[in-house]
């Protein structure tokens, strides 16, 4: 058996040394690229998607990020039960579909491992970065612990997620999973929980046929009604994966300079 140790796998933090901070330890695998704990002045936090068309390791993404915002601290978490072929893993059974992958329980144990950064990373801005099944996870942290996080950009993200169910049984009728009952959290659902002072981006493919554009719409249009400054774009001839189209990263860069200077 494996050390618990090695399954909370602590941060490394590119070019500094490792801190003997009390706060506690990320409940699942995380790695940390950028400014270090006391001088990081934005937190990015990347969530992966379900690992059907979008990458487990985002470390590229992460990268990339990290170079482009030298002045903050970009980190890449796996959910639980998920690991990224590089040695990765995080403590924890995955979902079998979206019929029950971002179940209450997997949604706080996201949640719990951003807490637990947010407190060692306390002079910095939250912005959690989550694509597909990750930016499931991510909207519904926003709108259940309304605290957390201070900016989202939600990527592909299937946010209407009953209807999206029902569009994707359509396109699989011989795949029953589709038609399991829903035990997950709905985005629109917990939409109702986000506090005005959060800023979002959502962006989507225009030619991405499994998650058209208007699943990620009608969330976009029910955060702008609860008064949440939202940027959608739709990318114009992208399909999946989205995540490392550039303009990703300039709209959560732009999100991030809209935020107050100091922490909410």
């Amino acid at each position: 058996m494996r050390s618990s140790l090695l399954l909370l796998a602590p941060l490394l933090l590119a070019g500094c040394a490792a801190t003997t901070s009390k706060v506690p330890a990320p409940n699942l695998f995380t790695q940390s690229y950028g400014k270090s704990p006391r001088s990081a002045s934005t937190l990015y936090v990347v969530v992966h998607g379900d690992g059907v068309r979008t990458s487990i390791d985002t470390s590229a993404f992460v990268e990339s990020l990290a170079a482009a915002e030298p002045d903050s601290a970009v980190v890449r978490l796996l959910r639980p039960g998920y690991s990224d072929g590089k040695g990765g893993q995080s403590p924890g059974v995955r979902g079998t579909s979206s019929t029950d992958d971002y179940t209450p329980e997997r949604v706080a144990a996201v949640g719990d491992a951003i807490a637990a950064l947010r407190q060692r990373y306390r002079r910095a801005r939250v912005v959690a970065i989550g694509e597909a099944g990750g930016a499931i996870v991510i909207a519904n942290l926003a709108g259940l612990r309304p605290r957390l996080l201070d900016g989202i950009v939600l990527v592909s993200c299937p946010c209407a997620l009953p209807e999206w169910r029902k569009y994707i049984a359509g396109r699989e009728p011989n795949e029953p999973r589709w038609r399991e009952k829903l035990v997950s959290l709905d985005p629109l659902q917990t939409a109702g929980g986000i506090q005005p002072g959060l800023r979002a981006a959502i962006l989507i493919g225009g030619a991405d046929t499994r998650i058209p554009a208007r699943f990620s719409r009608s969330y976009a249009e029910a955060l702008s009604l609860r008064g949440i400054a939202t940027d959608f774009r739709i990318l114009p001839d992208r399909t999946a994966p989205v995540l490392d189209d550039p303009q990703v990263i300039e709209a959560a860069r732009r999100l991030a300079a809209a935020l107050p200077k100091t922490r909410s």
